[in-house]
């Protein structure tokens, strides 16, 4: 939670204001003597909430998707995989992702305001709800199906990629949980390189300054002509050691699960 809250304030941040924060260090520094420690955590319950329907969704459409999708030795190729996340991401984004993100990072943004609104987490989603109708847990939905998309498509690419290199001309190879988790925690860096642009203009679309924007396409204009093209990679470093760790424990978890799954129901 520490390092989405910097994360995500750090992005918030624009330089044409002028920045808020120096770095990383600094924007700790400051929410902690202004706010404690309790300060990091703040737009953490929104993110508990979100997790579990969101895995829940991600993976429940990959191996909808998948099943369809494998040759009849049950195996699934790099290509097929990036399809898959794709679909995944897409899901995940629509049903979950866009209106938790959009109430997190609401919270963390409101928690810099001199005189914040927001009590806890079901007071915030009323009162976005009251003030802005539902709409308003849907702000950026463009950017977030884009990002989780892209996401979840590099993700189960190189995982796949990286299990079938593995497995090489044994489907029934089975991995050892601490490769998956090394997988897992490679293939969240690729996903990280390969889309903090679009977290970048997501979570800009989804704070309270995103009437500023007209639509996706000019925010992300706006950013590269008031910012230049590093501003598309804030809060990259902390999202890199939360997002692999992330990415490298929910790997190993799924496919645990799925090993004990495939022995009760014969699901293979």
């Amino acid at each position: 939670a520490p390092r989405i809250y910097v994360k995500t304030q750090l992005q918030l941040d624009e330089k044409a204001n002028p920045p808020r924060y120096k770095g990383i260090v600094d924007c700790v520094k400051q929410t902690v003597r202004d706010h404690g420690v309790k300060g990091l955590y703040r737009g953490l319950s929104s993110l508990v909430y979100g997790s579990i329907p969101k895995a829940a969704v991600r993976f429940g459409m990959f191996e909808f998707l998948s099943n369809k999708m494998r040759d009849e030795s049950g195996k699934l190729d790099s290509t097929q995989g990036l399809i898959c996340g794709l679909g995944a991401g897409v899901a995940e984004a629509i049903v979950v992702v866009c209106p938790m993100e959009t109430v997190k990072v609401k919270f963390i943004h409101d928690q810099t305001s001199a005189n914040p609104k927001y009590r806890g987490f079901f007071h915030g989603v009323r009162e976005i709800v009251r003030t802005q109708g539902l709409k308003g847990t849907y702000q950026g939905l463009t950017a977030t199906v884009l990002k989780q998309g892209s996401n979840q498509a590099i993700r189960f690419y190189v995982m796949t990629a990286l299990r079938n290199w593995y497995k090489g001309d044994n489907p029934q190879k089975t991995i050892n949980p601490l490769v998956t988790g090394v997988f897992g925690a490679v293939a969240g860096a690729a996903s990280v390189f390969g889309n903090t642009p679009l977290d970048v203009i997501k979570t800009r679309m989804q704070g309270l300054e995103a009437h500023k924007y007209k639509s996706t396409v000019d925010c992300a204009i706006k950013i590269m002509k008031h910012e230049g093209p590093a501003a598309f990679y804030k809060g990259t470093v902390p999202r890199l050691g939360r997002v692999c760790m992330d990415v490298a424990i929910v790997f190993i978890i799924y496919e645990e699960v799925v090993k004990v799954l495939n022995k009760v129901w014969k699901t293979d």
